[in-house]
């Protein structure tokens, strides 16, 4: 059965290029998303997101009349959800993973579902998640079958698909990756990969539906594990007065060495999030995992910690100055490089817990974002940061800061860049 609407509910930073993706292979497009500015900016052929190349391709898909997006689910012979996956902050210690995403999203799209329709979850997903995905949609329609009870005779195929792609590089990534392909059973398997291919010039690799989602689970946690390394590695070196950039990059020099950069933590809709998934539902076994999330989520306290060393180190250097006059600058609010994406961005949290303890001014610099709101930090550009502030906090590394020369401040650079 071919398939020649295919429906994404969730237009954000995996949906939206996914969308277009397809797209842009002349098929037929229903973007689903609850947020109107998105569905509105869309619909003229424009985003609300930051990625290369992706603005050109949307605008043509829209022009041309194969994506349009839109507030409620429609009828489609395919739905892919993309939406997001957060952890409950119920103050355990150890987050819970929130569903209320997947399961709001199933609802909606178990209305206009039919007989030979395909559902793809997309979204990075606790083990198990996929599974429960089925059961909700199954309970909203009794009339279809569905692969838990049915297996290859169900009426709707399930599957999880987890998206593998680095942001900036989202619309090469998404044509030139792998893919996992976890179907509920082989049909559900095959009819996603013939989907895929659509554009997916990557191989499809086919396993169960905990296998997918447990793989996207470990990349990102194996990530996590080695940045915190890094990140553990940069406070041993401070306490020892050892240049740790250059410590890493003489370790570097070994053939089977390949030590990451610390920074100022770990961000992101995926690293700082995925592991917790891992540890929540074996939190005896996942030792290592659950480590690593500690020290990088210790480490923007170690950040704010420096800060306060360089604020009293001017101070000293300034004994006519006050606190209040001080003006703290910090550079970059993404949780990466060249991108305007805050989830869970270590930068953001770092610069709004300076603003919070800081009697004097804080700004931010962050040229890949153009207005913020209800923040207690002003938006300034490089320039402005560089003329008025007397203590500088590099906390991303985006090119616009590598290619200009350290501010004349007390510096406080997480990156190793100035």
């Amino acid at each position: 059965m071919s398939f020649n609407t295919i429906s994404v509910v969730g237009l954000g930073y995996i949906g939206l290029p996914t969308a277009a993706m397809f797209a842009s292979r002349k098929k037929q497009v229903i973007g689903v998303d609850v947020n109107q500015h998105a569905v509105d900016t869309i619909n003229r052929g424009e985003i609300h997101i930051v990625e290369p190349e992706l603005d050109m391709i949307v605008h043509a898909a829209v022009k041309e009349g194969y994506l349009k997006a839109v507030t409620a689910p429609e009828p489609a012979d395919a739905f892919l959800i993309a939406v997001p996956t957060p952890f409950k902050n119920n103050g355990s210690t150890i987050p819970e993973p929130d569903l209320a995403y997947i399961e709001s999203a199933s609802k909606a799209i178990a209305p206009v579902l039919k007989k030979g329709d395909l559902v793809i979850l997309e979204s990075t997903s606790p083990v198990g998640a996929t599974e429960k995905m089925a059961e909700w949609l199954a309970e909203a329609r009794p009339d279809l079958s569905f692969p838990q009870t049915t297996g290859e005779n169900a009426d709707v195929n399930v599957a999880h698909c987890p998206e593998r792609v680095l942001p900036g590089h989202v619309v090469r990534e998404l044509v030139e990756n792998d893919r996992v392909i976890g179907g509920m059973t082989k049909t559900c398997s095959n009819r996603s990969i013939e989907l895929y291919k659509t554009f997916v010039e990557g191989e499809c690799v086919i396993t169960n539906a905990r296998t997918a989602e447990m793989a996207k689970l470990t990349e990102n946690s194996c990530r996590d594990v080695q940045i915190a390394f890094a990140n553990e590695l940069s406070i041993i070196c401070d306490k020892l007065d050892i240049n740790v950039w250059e410590l890493i990059s003489l370790a570097n020099r070994h053939p089977r060495i390949n030590i990451l950069q610390p920074g100022p933590g770990v961000g992101g809709h995926c690293i700082a999030v995925d592991p917790w998934f891992i540890v929540s539902k074996t939190p005896d076994e996942a030792k290592i995992i659950h480590t690593a999330r500690q020290v990088n989520d210790a480490k923007p306290d170690w950040v704010i910690d420096k800060v306060k060393i360089a604020i009293s180190d001017f101070l000293q250097a300034n004994p006519t100055k006050r606190i209040e006059d001080i003006t703290i600058a910090c550079y970059g609010l993404a949780f990466k490089p060249d991108i305007d994406d805050l989830r869970e961005s270590p930068a953001m949290g770092i610069t709004r817990q300076i603003a919070a303890m800081h009697q004097g001014r804080v700004i931010a610099v962050e040229p890949n974002i153009t207005k913020l709101s209800n923040e207690p930090f002003d938006l300034k550009t490089l320039e402005q940061a560089s003329l008025e502030a007397d203590v500088a906090v590099l906390l991303v590394d985006h090119k616009e800061f590598k290619a200009t020369k350290s501010p004349q401040a007390i510096l406080v650079d997480t990156k190793g860049i100035w």
